[in-house]
């Protein structure tokens, strides 16, 4: 069963001005404040980024339907894993880390980090490009890697994916 847990889980999405890709980053964490619901900043930010710019250098934003579209989704399929779990947090926004994730985002590196954050957050990235159809296409591949873990076995999946881990790797799914 799940419960809620606005201090612990949280998920970002941040989109690159870089190109016309779009970042998706996903950090487990917990905070000291709960959450933000104020998204006037974001808005205000998107129509000052937008004035002047050539459409493939606009910053990209995350509507506040697309934030609650995640969180449903991410919250219905951890819902669900097998064997269940004893304690799902539910997953909230966090404001602040989707500022932290903006930053980094902006810096148009492909890779995890920063790394002070990583010891305490897990991270997943996604890029699509080409015809936009929902957003649930950047975070669906990381749950679809669950054909691909093996339980008992959660430390045989990595990567390089030995021995229990009949895909390429499932590491997004369990945040290992």
């Amino acid at each position: 069963m799940m419960k809620e847990h606005s201090l612990a889980i949280d998920l970002l999405l941040i989109c690159m001005s870089c190109g016309a890709a779009s970042v998706l980053a996903a950090f487990n964490s917990t905070v000291s404040a709960p959450p933000s619901t104020s998204f006037s900043d974001t808005n205000m930010k998107y129509h000052m980024d937008r004035a002047n710019l050539p459409k493939h250098r606009r910053k990209r934003y995350i509507s506040q339907d697309d934030q609650l579209a995640i969180l449903d989704y991410h919250n219905k399929v951890r819902g669900n894993v097998f064997p269940p779990a004893s304690n799902m947090e539910y997953m909230v926004w966090d404001e602040t880390l989707a500022q932290r994730a903006e930053q980094w985002a902006s810096m148009c590196l492909w890779e995890h980090g920063p790394r002070n954050l990583l010891r305490f957050l897990g991270q997943n990235l996604s890029v699509r490009t080409g015809r936009y159809r929902s957003i649930l296409q950047l975070v669906k591949p990381w749950y679809d890697e669950v054909k691909d873990y093996s339980f008992p076995y959660p430390r045989d999946c990595n990567p390089r994916c030995p021995l229990k881990c009949y895909g390429p790797m499932c590491t997004h799914y369990t945040q290992g």
